[in-house]
């Protein structure tokens, strides 16, 4: 974290400095950017991101009247662990968490099938997968960080409690004129509230952008007119953490467990050392019927858990939280407002996230993640698009993206949860709805890449380049999440990760990889290209940053050469990768970096740059990359930002102009 370029402030750096009034007051405004409706994960991160922007009036309301306590979802993906890091808080979730770094199968024992035995032991996550592990951590706790940063961005952005949604409206006529002009508060939102003194008032907001983040009884839904679609597996099962003693060898581990008669069960440790989540299997439904949840009791779920896990012992001391439900696979046909006939035709004004648009069964711990990454997604495009820096198109790319990445999400989930509930097949059983329990463990490995979140890919769009030039850079995918490795800052010489330079902050990044050439050299590729981005009028750099602000304020370029660092001489590498910024002109030395020879993690090997060559990396706000390009293709840089972002004297006239991005104390 880089801090003091504007004066020294003594303090927490990740305490902000405020800009304008508090986004903290009792009553709502008039007219706001953004509302979000709806404190969940998905609400959160993007309340988180948006946050950091002064210029953009967001607001976030939940008819709960207060923060979360005790969460129903824990697992956290590596991919998501990712996305933490971006913004800020990966090492409080690592200091709390559960680290899931084995999982074990059981199944019946094959001399007794009354009693379980232990199949199989796997490795939770391949290696190098990540730099961060799966973990397990309350949700609450995950919305008291995304709360913290929240309060600690320029806005003190904190959330308005009590709020019912009960009227949400688009004015089709202003809709129509707002396309041409900015500024304007198309979706009309009427909102009660439920709180003490208070309760039965109502509000109105008008918003230029409402988002639902609302939960599978989206009202935001309900009002756009959209319904859910899928179907059910007719499975109930019961979730219940609990402190428990027992001689069940791995409580804790993550366990799956399949009993020949008794139903199946999953073993979920939890953080602390002491608390562990299981999901037990109850009865199957039949076609059409709906589970009783009154008639299901705390102690039936407890007496499953122990017939289950026999002969190993369960004595249950206390129970922290318990629920039912059923599992079932549902989508929404799109997550935004825009009609199917219209698609395309203009740019959405109303989003759903999570499981606003997209329901399935908690047992691959993928709901929390998916959500948020539906966030993460829209946050920057909604950011891009109010501050004047991208054009609107940019938004109907929301859908396109997660809708896809929701239905594989649904694709899995309805065959793993099949797979998890079917009983366990035995030597010379040809039950056709059974399962082998190799099977059902070999599918959890090839799954791994999916559970982690690292298997997502965005397909080309204007904002997602074809994969012409992959091969300069074989282990970072064009549409894939940009893989960090470690490196070296040439600077300080201090061991850093580089994707931990993308931060949840709205910019672009651009990696260039030097090639086998001196970059000293005058005439190399890389000083070739630092003349173009800096001098050039066609330069991204000089067309899309805002008059008197910071260089890399909209795309941020980096450099990470083959040498060691002892190799090079700063001030004999390229000016621009040694920008002047801030109020002083003060040098920002941390924009180059090399491989890491000395502990053996060359960067140019595992992500497969090509030494003779190098490339251009192009990595969006939300650290996917998004084009692969030789470091001599400056035409093509410039025409892939060309196709989607807005010049610097057309944002003066918009939002940008109200102030900087992101706080230059960050």
């Amino acid at each position: 974290m880089q801090f003091h370029l504007n004066g020294f402030r003594a303090g927490d750096p990740a305490v902000h400095e405020p800009a304008g009034a508090p986004a903290r007051s009792e009553s709502l405004p008039e007219e706001v950017d953004v509302l979000i409706v709806g404190c969940g994960p998905a609400g959160l991160t993007l309340a988180a991101q948006l946050a950091h922007f002064p210029e953009i009036t967001t607001r976030i309301v939940e008819r709960k009247d207060g923060p979360l306590r005790l969460g129903q979802a824990d697992g956290i993906a590596c991919r998501t662990m990712e996305m933490f890091e971006a913004f800020g808080f990966s090492e409080r979730v690592l200091k709390e968490a559960y680290w899931v770094n084995e999982t074990v199968f059981w199944k019946p024992d094959e001399t007794d099938r009354r009693t379980i035995a232990r199949s199989g032991r796997v490795q939770d996550t391949e290696d190098g997968l990540s730099e961060f592990p799966h973990v397990i951590l309350n949700q609450a706790r995950v919305h008291d960080f995304y709360l913290d940063v929240m309060r600690n961005s320029p806005t003190r952005l904190e959330p308005n409690y009590s709020r019912r949604l009960v009227d949400l409206k688009i004015d089709a006529e202003e809709l129509e004129e707002s396309e041409a002009r900015s500024g304007d508060y198309p979706v009309t939102v009427k909102l009660e509230r439920t709180d003490g003194d208070h309760e039965g008032e109502t509000e109105t907001v008008r918003a230029r952008y409402v988002i639902g983040c609302d939960g599978a009884r989206s009202a935001v839904r309900k009002f756009l007119g959209r319904s859910m679609r899928g179907d059910s597996a007719n499975q109930a099962w019961g979730v219940m953490d609990v402190l428990a003693v027992t001689d069940f060898p791995d409580i804790r581990l993550k366990a799956v467990v399949h009993s020949a008669n008794e139903g199946n069960l999953l073993v979920i440790p939890r953080e602390g050392g002491y608390l562990v989540r299981l999901y037990i299997e109850l009865d199957k439904l039949k076609e059409g019927e709906r589970l009783a949840r009154e008639s299901v009791t705390s102690e039936q779920l407890v007496a499953a858990a122990q017939r289950i896990l026999h002969p190993y012992t369960l004595d249950v001391k206390e129970i922290a939280w318990w629920s039912v439900y059923e599992i079932g696979q549902r989508l929404c046909s799109r997550f935004d407002d825009v009609p199917e006939e219209e698609a395309g035709e203009r740019p959405p004004r109303v989003f759903i996230a999570g499981d606003a648009c997209h329901t399935h069964s908690p047992k691959a711990g993928q709901g929390m993640n998916v959500s948020m990454g539906d966030a993460f997604n829209l946050g920057w495009k909604l950011a891009s698009v109010i501050r004047g820096r991208c054009k609107p198109e940019i938004l109907s790319t929301y859908t396109a993206e997660r809708q896809t990445v929701a239905q594989e999400l649904i694709d899995f989930d309805r065959e793993f949860a099949r797979m998890f509930s079917a009983p366990p097949r035995a030597e010379g059983d040809s039950t056709e709805d059974s399962v082998d329990p190799k099977e059902f463990q070999a599918y959890f490995v090839k799954q791994g890449r999916f559970t982690a979140g690292t298997a997502v890919q965005y397909y080309p769009s204007p904002i997602s380049a074809e994969p012409t030039h992959q091969a300069l850079a074989g282990g970072l995918t064009v549409g894939k999440r940009f893989h960090s490795a470690p490196v070296i800052r040439l600077a300080d010489a201090k061991p850093v990760h580089l994707g931990h330079t993308v931060k949840a902050d709205g910019r672009w990044r651009v990696f260039a990889f030097s090639g086998r050439e001196n970059p000293a050299d005058p005439s190399s590729s890389i000083q070739r290209l630092c003349r173009f981005l800096e001098e050039s009028p066609e330069s991204p750099v000089r067309r899309y940053t805002p008059e008197g602000a910071d260089v890399d304020s909209v795309i941020d370029v980096r450099a990470v050469f083959q040498q060691g660092h002892r190799e090079l001489a700063l001030r004999e590498m390229p000016a621009f990768l040694l920008p002047r910024k801030g109020r002083y002109g003060l040098t920002d030395y941390e924009k180059m970096f090399c491989p890491d020879l000395k502990g053996g993690d060359d960067v140019f090997e595992m992500r497969g740059i090509d030494r003779e060559r190098g490339c251009l990396v192009v990595v969006r706000p939300d650290g996917y990359v998004a084009h692969v390009l030789p470091l001599d293709a400056h035409e093509e840089l410039a025409a892939f930002f060309a196709g989607f972002m807005l010049e610097a004297d057309r944002q003066s006239a918009g939002l940008a102009a109200k102030g900087p991005s992101w706080p230059a104390s960050s």
